[in-house]
């Protein structure tokens, strides 16, 4: 068993991220799957032309977080943080490479909607309970 080295425990998420390195002239595509305040584990198509250093840009929480490369395994590293959260914009997109990646990313983003999507139905339900119906707490 792999001992926990880390100051704080990261919580599992599923978050589309983009990496941005050489001074934003290249860029790749990974899903963020362990996520603190501290640093992440994230999982992408090609770790060996990551660098050491790199920007990880988060659409959903809209900030771009400094990153240092602590370890890599097969598809996955685990980054740290060098320095606060703060909300940036993104750097204009580049394209996908790996056709796998590109295909899990869309449903990704089909899927983020429908849920969005869902959400927005069952506020309206809760906020008009039909005679009968249970509302959800």
């Amino acid at each position: 068993m792999i001992s926990e080295k880390r100051q704080e425990t990261r919580k599992r998420t599923f978050l589309k991220g983009r990496i941005h390195f050489n001074k934003g002239a290249s860029s790749m595509d990974c899903l963020i799957r362990d996520f603190s305040e501290m640093g992440a584990r994230l999982e992408l198509s090609e770790t060996n032309t990551l660098p050491e250093s790199f920007d990880l840009y988060i659409p959903q929480k809209e900030i771009t977080l400094r990153s240092n490369l602590r370890w890599r395994r097969g598809d996955a590293v685990g980054v740290a943080f060098s320095e606060a959260h703060k909300p940036a914009a993104e750097p204009a997109p580049a394209a996908v490479t790996d056709p796998s990646l590109a295909v899990l990313l869309r449903r990704i983003g089909e899927l983020e909607a429908e849920n969005a999507a869902l959400r927005s139905v069952l506020a309206t339900m809760g906020a008009r309970p039909e005679a009968g119906t249970p509302t959800l707490a």
